[in-house]
């Protein structure tokens, strides 16, 4: 993560119309599909409340279900690492790649590596990483930064994506604008890379307790050339994606499509238990990750952020990142969701300004298939960063001492009388700590008779008849 912060990024951000308008372009398109697919179920709220529920019962267990996985992949003939960090993870990766002699590996669009920086970490040991996804790929190849968990090229336009592969890929051809024409420039380019990588490595959208599956869902079929072609298969998940019971799919495999893009399946949906003679690669490692996910779970507010399943639903109605896109975000996790799940992954320091980076509107709990209260969550993270982080001094001073007006009914009576008589110089002059809230905010107004005031007068006027 950067430390430039999320308001300055933003008004960046701001700066750039080519950006709002495909952002608003395509998050309404993806928006449109997902209500269609979604008004199809007529038991879709509760579908929700079952994978709210599986995901809690999830994370209420993690130790046994850790276990479990472990024990099933192992028995499948798997070989299970456990890494509390990015270093341990990416030290793990390149450490397989190496003893396989591999100087290219391809990889699934994952999450979970792009977090721990696992390209940076293994071109930093001589091995070239390619990515497979298209929109991964175009990020790649332009040297940028994904933008969207689920359209990691979401900021893109076709005339841009031209000019980049006639840069790169496509050998100074000259190319059209068609989608078709450059999805096959991309095509052609990536079978070679999978008919001649000896490694891939991917991430997991689930795994499953009590078979020790992992599982994969995409819409391109390049994921499926990855975790079937190279003779060794690396799977970097987080901790938080696994699940009790092979009948906990059924649920979430209706819910992620659905929320992520709009289809009733994902075209291509993988399956995988370990190895098997002369079927697939000969080795399989799952690297299970830690990362910060541990001292999220033990918040007890803030452990919800790792229901989430990845499926970008947040993001497509936020209206906050539908302006300023996922570069303003300055992480992996842009949108609601990673303003709640990136500072309790990289921790409070590292993104202090992102639970800001709302409007509170809760847009986003609606459209989360998991339940996750984002809102709520948003909140929680404000107050302990005020209350935890350094230069928040003001605003404590501030909101203590109105706890003491609003505890004693004598300092309260007497704030609405200064209030009403400041009201019209605080509006137009406001003070140093007032003037950043009402930079975005109006004053409330403050009512020429308070309550008390009003029901006094009324007893008067009463005992005078």
């Amino acid at each position: 993560m950067t430390t430039t912060g999320f308001p300055q990024a933003a008004r960046q951000a701001l700066q750039d119309p080519t950006l709002r308008r495909n952002l608003d372009q395509a998050t309404s398109t993806i928006r449109a599909k997902r209500d269609s697919a979604v008004r199809e179920l007529p038991d879709w709220p509760e579908l929700r409340d079952s994978g709210a529920a599986i995901k809690a019962r999830a994370l209420a267990t993690l130790p046994e279900q850790l276990v479990r996985l472990e024990q099933m992949v192992t028995a499948a003939g798997g070989t299970v690492h456990w890494a509390r960090d990015a270093a341990e993870a990416n030290a793990l990766v390149a450490g397989i790649a190496h003893r396989h002699r591999a100087t290219e590996v391809v990889k699934v669009k994952s999450m979970a590596t792009d977090e721990i920086r696992l390209n940076d970490a293994l071109a930093a040991t001589g091995i070239d990483v390619v990515e497979t996804d298209l929109a991964e790929l175009i990020v790649q190849l332009a040297g940028d930064r994904p933008s969207h968990i689920l359209v990691p090229a979401i900021h893109y336009g076709r005339t841009e994506i031209r000019s980049l592969f006639e840069r790169t890929i496509a050998s100074g051809d000259a190319l059209p604008d068609d989608p078709e024409a450059l999805a096959e420039v991309a095509r052609l380019y990536l079978r070679r890379r999978f008919l001649s990588a000896r490694v891939a490595v991917s991430g997991a959208n689930f795994a499953v307790a009590d078979s020790g599956t992992v599982c994969v869902v995409e819409s391109e079929g390049n994921g499926r050339f990855c975790i079937t072609l190279p003779d060794v298969l690396i799977t970097v998940m987080g901790i938080e994606k696994v699940l009790p019971e092979w009948r906990d799919l059924e649920v979430m495999l209706q819910l992620l499509p659905r929320s992520a893009t709009g289809e009733r399946m994902s075209p291509y949906t993988s399956l995988w238990t370990g190895t098997r003679p002369n079927d697939g690669p000969t080795q399989f490692h799952l690297v299970l990750l830690d990362n910060g996910r541990t001292r999220a779970l033990a918040d007890e507010v803030g452990r919800d952020a790792l229901r989430c399943i990845r499926c970008s639903a947040c993001l497509n109605v936020c209206p906050v990142y539908s302006r300023t896109g996922g570069h303003a975000y300055e992480s992996v996790y842009p949108g609601p969701v990673g303003a709640v799940l990136s500072p309790q992954i990289f921790g409070l320091e590292a993104a202090a300004t992102l639970p800001w980076a709302s409007s509170l509107c809760g847009a986003c709990y609606e459209a989360c298939p998991v339940k996750i209260d984002i809102p709520s969550l948003l909140v929680h993270l404000r107050g302990q960063i005020v209350h935890e982080l350094p230069g928040h001094a003001p605003e404590r001073i501030v909101m203590r001492s109105l706890a003491r007006v609003f505890a004693s009914e004598r300092l309260f009576a007497r704030a609405q009388r200064l209030a009403r008589v400041g009201r019209g110089p605080l509006a137009k002059f406001p003070p140093p700590l007032v003037s950043r809230w009402t930079a975005m905010r109006d004053l409330p107004l403050v009512a020429q008779q308070t309550f008390r005031e009003w029901w006094r007068e009324r007893e008067n006027e009463a005992g005078h008849l």
